[in-house]
């Protein structure tokens, strides 16, 4: 590809690409830093780019995958994993938002339970830190720490078992 000047592939396509970025997150401020990454990625590889005609396709799929990415790493710090026995109705709930009352017992509800997990021995902890707060599977974790996965999903399933009956505890007393 011909010298083209980074600051004119930026001008020429930065507002599609804040589209882009823009219609998966749903938010402005996070859309401008996804684009920014993108371009950052774009930079690095531009010398790969053949044809300059497909340019804005290839900074299209750039800004998609980075936005999407940015999105699974979201969830998976987000996430919180329980006995579905205990979270499915509050699911329900907090997916209505019909009710601030509600909204916020869901939100101490998620609080307690983390508070929860420090009742938890070490080797407990460990798995279920890694599970719900990094979204690892049962083989990633096991291979993290050089467990088998076996050991991982009876640790799991004790963890969570104690943090029921921690929590349960609680909620009685």
């Amino acid at each position: 590809m011909g010298s083209i000047d980074f600051n004119q592939i930026v001008s020429e396509h930065s507002q599609r690409l804040h589209y882009i970025a823009y219609s998966y997150v749903k938010d402005r401020f996070i859309a401008e830093d996804i684009v920014q990454e993108a371009f950052l990625k774009a930079y690095k590889k531009l010398d790969t780019v053949e044809d300059s005609n497909k340019l804005g396709a290839w900074l299209s799929a750039i800004t998609v995958r980075t936005a999407i990415d940015f999105l699974r790493m979201e969830k998976r710090t987000n996430w919180m994993l329980v006995d579905p026995a205990i979270i499915e109705p509050i699911i329900g709930l907090e997916r209505s938002g019909e009710n601030l009352e509600e909204e916020v017992g869901v939100r101490l509800f998620k609080e307690e339970v983390n508070e929860t997990l420090g009742c938890l021995s070490k080797e407990f902890q460990e798995v279920m830190i890694l599970k719900i707060h990094y979204g690892l599977k049962e083989n990633e974790i096991a291979s993290l720490l050089n467990l088998k996965a076996a050991t991982v999903k009876t640790r799991l399933y004790r963890a969570r078992k104690q943090l029921k009956h921690v929590y349960a505890e609680k909620v009685s007393a």
